[in-house]
């Protein structure tokens, strides 16, 4: 409603939502899209280097001339990266606008380093909210009219609350949100809520759905049978497909990667009714490099890109990033229905990625080779030590010792030799707390703990986490 308030911000938003509109329904092109781009990331350029401390010194040998005549080629030639270092280091200086000029102030968890500043202004909210309200449009109408949802965000300086129940809002769905891990809330009265209030939808992390599954069979309660959810929206962490189907099997709702964000680079993309996730090439410029040599990378035959993700924002909020290096590698591939956005998957961070026997290789793939022969499985972790001068395996499985979870073992042994030649043991076990702290620190602290390399400071601040909530 705050937009009526202010015309410009007005007409903002009508325009936002009208071409995110079109673009979903296939009125724009290769050749329409290639243009607002350009003209946007111009726009961007200029702006933040008038703006931004940070970039006023960062850009300061581009000239006017050559930010009116960019292409891809140059600009990749002629703008540098900014990586998450600046982002440490220069904290407020990266800003285009005091935080006094925002609406709501933001910030990163700060458990693996300082916290750094993301506040939003109206604009960052208008655009991203928009891109989101049209892509979940269609998604929730798949699984009924009135939905009630649960919005479980990580803390009160997060932007999953207001994000979400904004989106929710402009859908006409009731919002309920709640901090599990809050002690004021706590496991218990979030369950209470989500039956009392039949909740239909949840927006959390992978991890929290496993905690809340935990948590309502420690108390007597099926969360397949017991709970009225139709829908599970999971964002902050890496999930590959197996892990949606077998969250979905536990909750007995559809689940779905519902967009690829961070807090500093807000919304780079979101879901659609196919369960694929597709960038907002509306509001994101989209490079890929290779995160070596931090050049381009060529599509193939298919015209697939694989690589590290780098993003340049193309709308003039509290905090455009030019050329930022997400650290993440990515997928991006056609959609295959002429559409212009395209497919992203996410592959895991760069610095996630793993040694095995001289074989590299990502946090998806790892995830994807235990999932996907662990049918039902509830939640894991994977042990790395080297024995014998071979790199070894041990995973642990929440899954019933049964016999048929028994024989799926042969197939993980056989597929973990086969592809990277490595040992492994199957245990089940019900595990801790360590495996929900993956959106707080990342996959990897969560998910896997490495023996053969000295400690690393990112598991210690999971384990620190994980402490606390074990010990409530």
């Amino acid at each position: 409603m705050f937009t009526i308030f202010d015309d410009e911000l007005d007409a903002l938003a009508r325009r936002s939502v009208t071409q995110q509109q079109e673009l979903q329904a296939g009125l724009w092109d290769g050749e329409r899209l290639s243009a607002h781009q350009f003209e946007n990331l111009r726009e961007s350029l200029r702006y933040v280097r008038k703006r931004s401390p940070f970039y006023a010194g960062r850009l300061a040998g581009l000239t006017d001339a050559q930010i009116e005549g960019l292409d891809a080629a140059e600009f990749a030639r002629a703008v540098p990266f900014t990586t998450k270092q600046d982002l440490r280091e220069q904290r407020y200086d990266m800003l285009s606008r005091p935080v006094s000029e925002s609406w709501v102030f933001y910030e990163t968890t700060g458990t693996t380093g300082p916290a750094t500043p993301c506040p939003r202004d109206n604009t960052d909210s208008i655009v991203n909210n928009a891109a989101l309200t049209v892509a979940y449009r269609d998604i929730f109408e798949q699984h009924g009219d009135h939905h009630v949802v649960a919005v479980l965000g990580p803390t009160e300086l997060h932007s999953t609350g207001d994000t979400f129940g904004d989106v929710c809002r402009n859908l006409g769905h009731a919002v309920v949100k709640m901090w599990p891990h809050s002690p004021v809330v706590g496991f218990e009265r979030a369950l209470h809520m989500l039956r009392e209030l039949r909740v239909t939808a949840v927006f959390c992390t992978p991890g929290m759905a496993m905690s809340l599954a935990k948590e309502a069979r420690r108390a007597g309660l099926d969360p397949a049978a017991d709970f009225d959810l139709r829908l599970l929206m999971f964002v902050g962490e890496l999930v590959t497909p197996k892990l949606l189907e077998n969250l979905g099997t536990i909750w007995n709702a559809r689940a779905y990667s519902c967009m690829y964000a961070s807090q500093e680079s807000s919304i780079v993309a979101a879901a659609h009714p196919d369960g694929r996730l597709r960038t907002v090439p509306l509001n994101v410029y989209y490079e890929v490099i290779d995160p070596g040599t931090g050049q381009l990378v060529a599509p193939d035959a298919h015209q697939v890109r694989t690589g590290e993700l780098v993003i340049t924002h193309l709308y003039q909020g509290a905090k455009p990033l030019v050329r930022y290096r997400t650290g993440d590698l990515v997928r991006l591939e056609p959609a295959g229905d002429g559409s212009p956005a395209q497919v992203l998957t996410p592959l895991g961070r760069v610095r996630d990625r793993i040694d095995l026997n001289g074989r590299t290789v990502t946090a998806y793939e790892l995830e994807d080779l235990v999932l996907s022969r662990a049918p039902g499985c509830r939640d894991y972790h994977i042990t790395i030590d080297r024995e014998a001068d071979v790199d070894v395996l041990a995973v642990d499985l929440d899954l019933p010792d049964t016999a048929a979870a028994r024989d799926a073992h042969a197939s993980l042994v056989a597929a973990a030799a086969d592809a990277w030649g490595c040992p492994l043991t199957v245990r089940h076990t019900e595990l801790g707390a360590i495996t929900t702290t993956g959106a707080m620190v990342s996959w990897k602290a969560a998910r896997v703990r490495d023996l053969r390399t000295a400690s690393d400071p990112e598991h210690e601040a999971a384990l620190a986490i994980a402490r606390r909530r074990d010990a409530r």
